[in-house]
């Protein structure tokens, strides 16, 4: 395993990163112990969780996650890994979260970082995120900007909490020794570049990562955002490298196939587009034509890219885990990585 300095950060982090959002839901705590043992075995000190876990979030399920490895956490030599949660933010309808939080204000932020400190039984985190940004923005499979959306339903302006306020509220928990290091997920290029502008002006905590989508299939952090990455030295901890199961070529194969995408109807809206079989189907067979698994290609594609600092992995079993860890030390050639721009040309970013 091979690791990387975490922006500006003395924290040094695995190129992968085991990430948790089954625990609880697909996964029992036996299988998280199993799968968080055998992952740092194999090197990896990064673990990536977040209140809203597990996926996808329901009033039920709430908060297991990081309860259940809590519990792990419970066993083990606290600084032998890198551990992360996320805060989540208003306009998802997620009512059983502090009774909906109305926004990413002092009170919500210090509330959903002292339960979850709780719930992971630690007294920090490495890393701490903001889930998705408070503003109005397309997210989740959503990629076009609603100026409407800036308008409550009076028509009047919504008065978000502004970006100062949040690094506020997270530099006095950093003070605290509460967190060591703050990152943001599913954000925009203006909204990270400010972070880091009132950052210096304010001298809040810089951010140190980007948590975002990345895969053959949505490789929208290529358009702008990867500049600002290397400009400005935050790390980007790259997700759902394998589209929710879409790369791994099994729906190519059977689209009743057991997982995520069958299991839990009408979820992951951003690989319902109607580019995404076809997208599959190619990568699937340039692959194999290789010697080469699907999954093999698209988590080497995105292992080894230049400018992703770690990829979050997950895996509802053992086989999975091991087989996706191991793909780390596959190295696609110039041909196949040649091959690879030549389907991004001809179907580019199927899955925004």
């Amino acid at each position: 395993m091979d690791y990387t300095r975490l922006g500006h950060t003395d924290i040094r982090v695995s190129k992968v990163c085991l990430g948790t959002m089954t625990y609880g839901d697909q996964n029992t705590q036996a299988d998280a112990n199993n799968q968080l043992d055998f992952a740092l075995a194999q090197g990896i000190n990064m673990i990536d969780t977040a209140e809203m876990y597990p996926v996808p979030p329901r009033a039920e399920t709430v908060t297991r996650t990081e309860t259940m490895l809590g519990h792990w956490i419970n066993t083990q030599q606290r600084d032998s890994f890198v551990l992360a949660s996320k805060i989540a933010g208003p306009r998802r309808g997620m009512h059983w979260i502090r009774g909906g939080p109305s926004g990413l204000d002092r009170e919500n932020i210090r509330s959903a970082l002292h339960d979850s400190l709780k719930r992971l039984q630690t007294e920090y985190l490495d890393i701490y995120y903001l889930h998705w940004p408070e503003r109005n923005v397309p997210m989740f499979g959503q990629y076009q900007f609603d100026p409407q959306a800036e308008l409550d339903k009076e028509g009047n302006p919504i008065a978000w909490v502004s970006i100062q306020t949040q690094l506020e509220a997270l530099d006095e928990l950093i003070k605290e020794g509460k967190i060591r290091a703050i990152g943001l997920s599913n954000e925009q290029p203006w909204g990270l570049m400010e972070f880091l502008r009132i950052a210096k002006e304010r001298n809040l905590p810089r951010v140190a990562a980007l948590q975002n989508c990345y895969n053959l299939m949505n490789r929208g952090m290529e358009f702008g955002m990867n500049e600002i990455l290397y400009r400005e030295g935050v790390s980007l901890m790259a997700y759902s490298p394998l589209a929710f199961g879409h790369l791994t070529g099994k729906y190519v194969e059977n689209p009743q196939a057991v997982g995520r995408v069958t299991q839990f109807l009408g979820y992951a809206q951003r690989y319902k587009k109607p580019g995404v079989p076809a997208a599959s189907r190619r990568y699937a067979e340039l692959a194999r034509a290789h010697g080469l698994t699907p999954t093999q290609l698209a988590l080497s594609f995105v292992y080894h890219r230049w400018f992703v600092a770690s990829t979050i992995i997950g895996a509802t079993s053992m086989a999975q885990l091991q087989e996706n860890i191991t793909a780390y030390a596959v190295k696609l050639s110039d041909e196949v990585l040649a091959e690879i721009e030549q389907l991004h040309l001809t179907m580019m970013n199927p899955a925004p």
